[in-house]
């Protein structure tokens, strides 16, 4: 994003932006207001005349991240023919997650990057928490549609391992090729049901 693109927007929108790629980059603990504030282009002011605070920023921050990742998730469901699509579905926006063009590279989920810098029990924690439930529960409608209710539920318990345990590894070799494969295994446990 250039720097007039970066201009544009309200000053929430400005600073959400800027916060949201320093963040993710820098991380939030070390993510300074000022820092903030001088990548948005706006008053020091401006930022607490939108947030009342730092964490309500990382709260903002956290549900922005939420929201992009269902996003990327309607846009492949709704191309999805079959239960079983679907649930592929969920690993293809994991997938487009980790293509996403990030101005210092793939460092995983934006998400859990989050919540290992807050503490036990933080709004931002429980935030990160809420994501990560909606995520299974959309495993686990979709898996209805295939089988019972106990395995549907068992099931993605497992896939959700398999999505988590894939994108840490994609963060840590900072491209997708780890969510391919395991969408790929995610792929021959649903012929199996």
């Amino acid at each position: 994003m250039n720097s007039a693109q970066r201009g544009a927007g309200s000053a929430r929108e400005r600073l959400l932006d800027a916060a949201s790629r320093l963040f993710y980059a820098d991380g939030m603990v070390a993510t300074g207001i000022d820092t903030i504030t001088a990548e948005a282009g706006v008053a020091k002011m401006s930022l607490y005349n939108n947030f009342s605070s730092k964490q309500e920023l990382m709260l903002a921050y956290i549900e922005a991240r939420h929201q992009e990742w269902l996003g990327l998730y309607r846009a492949r469901v709704q191309h999805a023919a079959s239960p079983a699509e679907k649930v592929l579905a969920v690993f293809d926006a994991y997938v487009d997650h980790a293509e996403a063009a990030y101005e210092h590279g793939f460092r995983g989920c934006g998400l859990l990057n989050a919540a290992a810098e807050l503490p036990v029990g933080s709004p931002g924690r429980d935030a990160v928490r809420q994501h990560k439930e909606c995520v299974e529960s959309i495993l686990v409608e979709h898996l209805r549609a295939m089988t019972s209710e106990d395995v549907a539920t068992d099931t993605a318990e497992h896939l959700s391992f398999l999505l988590e345990g894939a994108m840490s590894r994609a963060g840590l070799e900072g491209r997708s090729d780890r969510l391919l494969h395991a969408r790929r295994i995610a792929s021959t446990l649903l012929g199996a049901l």
